[in-house]
């Protein structure tokens, strides 16, 4: 898939704003990280996402966690 046809996909976050790929996004709460002891804290922005072909979830990287699936429920728009 091209980054055009992923932009054609209406991926919202938790305030309704609309995501595109290469956006930063922000975790309004703490989030555990399943299969590590890993927490995504309240605040950690996650630069750089990439939309997945799923709209409730994108992809992107946070700290020394790479490749994780995130929820956009969990995230607002910065």
């Amino acid at each position: 898939m091209t980054d055009e046809e992923n932009n054609t996909l209406d991926v919202r976050d938790s305030n309704g704003t609309k995501l595109k790929t290469g956006d930063s996004i922000q975790a309004i709460k703490d989030l555990k990280v399943k299969g590590t002891s890993f927490v995504i804290k309240r605040g950690t922005v996650i630069r750089n996402i990439r939309l997945t072909d799923d709209e409730a979830l994108v992809e992107g990287h946070a700290d020394k966690l790479k490749n994780l699936y995130l929820e956009v429920q969990y995230f607002k728009k910065v």
